[in-house]
């Protein structure tokens, strides 16, 4: 598994980490059941300090993505189909929740794409 960072990028390092292995995840890059590099090893081979690494980790395992099994490792969890469904069920939540607040279709949609932009750059 190669990952690349860039220091100059103004992302930070571990949402770098975090943000390639989600996306070679949902990509099906890194299949289910691949075993990712110690917090260590991946923290060494990208000059980061392991803490950067942890901490992405611990964002992948909050999301889904990865589990950890203890002193067997850590594995990619979801990918794919399993990443869409949680997808369209936090859509699902989101406009359930907008509707009992009382928005229109119209506000729901316009908040979203403004969600969208602010945090994708576009």
């Amino acid at each position: 598994m190669t990952l690349q960072i860039d220091i100059v990028e103004g992302v930070a390092p571990y949402e770098q980490v975090r943000a390639q292995i989600s996306e070679r995840a949902r990509t099906g890059a890194l299949p289910v059941g691949y075993r990712l590099p110690t917090v260590r090893a991946l923290a060494e081979s990208l000059g980061l300090a392991a803490n950067t690494v942890a901490k992405a980790y611990r964002a992948l395992e909050t999301d889904g993505v990865i589990e950890t099994r203890g002193r067997n490792g850590t594995y990619i969890a979801a990918a794919g189909a399993a990443a869409e469904q949680e997808l369209a069920a936090a859509a699902q939540a989101y406009v359930e929740r907008a509707r009992r607040l009382g928005f229109g279709e119209e506000a729901v949609v316009g908040a979203v794409g403004e969600a969208v932009r602010a945090a994708y750059g576009g």
